[in-house]
C-alpha cells in the first residue's frame, strides 16, 4: 500500500516536471516575469531541487518495487529517476554550449559589423537590451563580461567570431540586382517567422525581428546590402551567451537568401 502511494506521488511529480519549465519559460514570454526570474530563481534554483526531489522519492519507490514482493510497479519509479537525470544532462550540455559561445552578438562582417536604424536602436533601448559593443575591444573591457575568464576577457568579438564561426561568410550578390537582394532578404524574413520586418532601400538595410518559441526572446537582425555582397548581423536583446542562436540564424538566413538569388 506505502509503495502505491509513493508511485501516485511520482506520477504527479513526472507530470508537475515539464509543466513547471513550460510555466517558467512562457511566463517570461508573456511578461508575467522577468527573464532573470524565470532562468535564474525558477530554473537555476528552483529547477534542481524539483529535479531531486522527484529523483529521490523515485528512488525510494524503485527500491521498495525492488525489494517487496511482488516485486512490481518498478517501472513508473525508474521513470521518475531517468526524467530527472536526462534534465540535468541538458542543463549541464546547456552550459557547455553557453561556454563555447560566450557572445550574443554575431555578424559576418567583423571589421565593419552592419548597423542597426535609429528605429531599431530606439526599441532595443526601450526594452533595456544590451548595448552594442566594439568588435575590437576585449570583453575584459567591457561591462558586461566582468569577472570573464583570463582566457576569453582577452579576446574580442572580432576574434570570438572568427575563431567559433569561421564557416560565416558574406554573401555574393553575383548577377543579382541590390533590389533583387533586398526583396530575397525581406523574404527570407518573412519565411523564418521574423517580425517587424522593414527595408531602407536608399541605405541597402534590412531588418527584423526574431523571437524564441519558449523564453520570447528578442533577437535584431540586419542585412546590409552593398555593391557586391550582403553581409548579415545578429544580436541578441538580453543574456551574455546565445548558445550559438544567433551564429546559426545568420547562416540559415544566408542559405534562404542564396537559394532565391542564385549565390553561395
Amino acid at each position: 500500500m506505502k509503495n502505491l502511494s509513493l508511485n501516485k506521488l511520482v506520477a504527479v511529480l513526472i507530470v508537475i516536471l515539464p509543466l513547471y519549465f513550460m510555466i517558467a519559460a512562457l511566463g517570461t514570454k508573456f511578461g508575467l516575469w522577468s527573464w532573470q526570474f524565470s532562468l535564474g530563481t525558477l530554473i537555476r534554483d528552483g529547477g534542481p531541487i524539483l529535479l531531486g526531489l522527484t529523483a529521490l522519492i523515485s528512488l525510494i519507490a524503485l527500491i521498495l518495487a525492488v525489494v517487496k514482493k511482488p516485486r512490481k510497479g518498478w517501472l513508473l519509479p525508474a521513470a521518475g529517476i531517468a526524467i530527472p537525470a536526462a534534465v540535468f544532462a541538458m542543463l549541464a550540455t546547456t552550459g557547455s554550449t553557453a561556454e563555447a559561445n560566450p557572445i550574443h552578438d554575431v555578424a559576418t562582417d567583423t571589421s565593419n559589423p552592419p548597423q542597426f536604424s535609429a528605429s531599431t536602436m530606439e526599441a532595443r533601448a526601450a526594452s533595456e537590451a544590451n548595448p552594442l559593443s566594439d568588435y575590437q575591444t576585449p570583453l575584459g573591457e567591457l561591462d558586461m563580461y566582468t569577472g570573464a575568464a583570463p582566457e576569453l576577457a582577452i579576446k574580442s568579438h572580432a576574434q570570438i567570431i572568427n575563431e567559433t564561426y569561421a564557416d560565416l561568410s558574406p554573401l555574393p550578390l553575383g548577377g543579382a540586382s541590390r533590389a533583387d537582394a533586398i526583396a530575397a532578404v525581406a523574404a527570407a524574413m518573412g519565411n523564418l517567422g521574423f517580425a517587424d520586418i522593414r527595408t531602407d532601400a536608399e541605405a541597402g538595410r534590412v531588418e527584423g525581428v526574431a523571437e524564441t518559441f519558449w523564453f520570447g526572446f528578442k533577437d535584431d537582425v540586419v542585412a546590409r546590402i552593398g555593391e557586391n555582397e550582403i553581409d548579415f548581423r545578429s544580436v541578441s536583446r538580453v543574456g551574455r551567451s546565445d548558445l550559438g542562436a544567433n551564429a546559426a540564424r545568420i547562416a540559415e538566413l544566408r542559405e534562404r537568401v542564396s537559394s532565391q538569388i542564385g549565390q553561395r
